[in-house]
């Protein structure tokens, strides 16, 4: 680690860039896929699509982080991508609006504007975390992990609810003032928040001196790392699940039980509250943990894994005799699995970014977060296409949803089963890495 590591205000100031990001990105995700196919009459590919480019984009995150780790500056990156989040994200808001007039138009605006998306949470969010890896004690990194995802979360939760309650009755002026209200806003606290801290954290000789290393040669040096190996894998398996999971909620909410777009919207705001709730238990588990030097990261990600299953079977069940069966209480129990399973591969992130030989802490955030964007990009396909071929295939569009519900969560059975492979004693001591032995840091021998 070089320069002055972060302090926890600092560590709270990106935690709210992360929060500024998510709530942008919750209303692309969930309300604007559910303008689309309820209110647009789209077919739910449409969204999907759209959805799915913003992460095809992000396949350009290694690349990024490349860049920033030979730069050695993660500023900048941050708030020009901010900047062209926010400005996506109106575009899209503008474009929704202008598809009922004109749908060629509209959707070619709109995949634009999703180009920019994905570039922008590409840009800023991977070097946010690369920062926080990077200029984070390695015994605070799980709990900074933790801690700023929650803020994350619970951006996504009030965003969803206050945006659900403002958008009834819904019109598309509304959703376009509502998002450009929301954009503006993100940018300028992630702006603020980011300010300044790599200065106060970083001496000025902390560039990168050397001959710098090629991109490919530093991406063929993370992936011969065993267990960044299987994070990967991992992230690219029970993402695909979760993506599809979160992209069907509110149409199914809409087709099964009749919601309105504010109904939708606050179910998904309890759909991320139980998210907040899974996490908060997975730091209070540290927390007790800590006192037996060891937390079952391992353990937690498959548990979190098979729970989401269980929920998705849940709603499964629900969409087959929806009459009188409570929707929410399972959307809860399914954002509480997610929750944990999330926020555990979050810290083995956090504590195997750094590791492995060479200063290739931004090659290995982009190398994962592009396999969350091709499993999100995949899954949101899979997750709209699914519907609509099972809603044309099934007359009861419950029986239809029940279907994709069940695929999904065979996906999450399959992600638990990757992650009991990964090395369980680093898995196992993730919140003290001081007590992982060197031998097992190193490349390859941690399988």
């Amino acid at each position: 680690m070089s320069g002055k590591p972060l302090g926890w205000l600092q560590i709270l100031r990106l935690g709210l860039v992360q929060t500024a990001l998510g709530a942008i990105v919750v209303l692309m995700t969930s309300t604007f896929n559910r303008v689309m196919v309820i209110e647009l009459a789209l077919p739910a590919i449409v969204p999907g699509a759209l959805i799915g480019l913003h992460y095809a984009v992000q396949l350009l995150r290694p690349r990024w982080g490349h860049g920033s780790d030979l730069g050695g500056r993660r500023t900048p990156w941050i708030i020009v991508g901010m900047a062209a989040l926010a400005i996506g994200a109106v575009t899209a808001a503008i474009a929704t609006a202008w598809i009922a007039a004109d749908r060629v138009i509209g959707l070619s605006l709109a995949g634009l504007a999703f180009g920019l998306i994905g570039a922008g949470v590409g840009a800023a969010g991977t070097s946010n975390l690369v920062l926080l890896a990077k200029q984070v004690m390695p015994h605070r990194r799980a709990a900074a992990a933790t801690l700023v995802w929650l803020m994350m979360i619970a951006g996504l939760v009030l965003t969803t609810a206050i945006a659900g309650h403002f958008l009834d009755p819904f019109s598309p002026q509304r959703f376009v003032a509502i998002t450009a209200i929301v954009a503006l806003a993100s940018f300028v606290v992630s702006t603020v928040a980011v300010w300044n801290v790599e200065t106060q954290s970083l001496p000025e000789s902390a560039a990168p001196t050397g001959a710098p290393v090629p991109f490919r040669r530093a991406l063929s040096e993370v992936w011969q790392d065993v267990e960044a190996r299987r994070l990967t894998i991992f992230i690219f398996v029970s993402m695909l699940a979760y993506s599809a999971e979160e992209l069907i909620l509110d149409p199914f909410s809409g087709a099964v039980f009749s919601f309105s777009p504010g109904e939708s919207t606050r179910l998904s705001s309890l759909l991320h509250g139980g998210v907040l709730c899974g996490m908060t238990l997975v730091a209070i588990a540290g927390s007790v943990a800590s006192i037996r030097q060891r937390l079952p990261v391992r353990r937690l990600m498959i548990g979190g894994c098979v729970g989401s299953a269980l929920a998705l079977l849940c709603l499964a069940a629900i969409g087959l005799w929806a009459a009188g069966q409570p929707l929410r209480p399972g959307v809860f129990g399914l954002g509480v699995a997610n929750g944990i399973f999330a926020v555990s591969a979050i810290a083995a992130m956090m504590e195997l970014a750094g590791a492995g030989k060479g200063a290739r802490e931004g090659v290995r955030m982009g190398l994962w977060g592009a396999a969350q964007g091709i499993a999100f990009g995949l899954g949101g396909a899979f997750g709209a296409g699914a519907s609509d071929v099972t809603r044309f295939l099934v007359a009861a569009p419950g029986a239809a949803y029940a279907a994709v519900f069940i695929a999904q969560a065979a996906l999450f059975v399959g992600a638990s089963l990757v992650a009991a492979r990964m090395g369980r004693p680093q898995a196992q001591q993730m919140t003290r890495p001081e007590l992982i032995r060197p031998e097992l840091a190193r490349t390859g021998e941690a399988a």
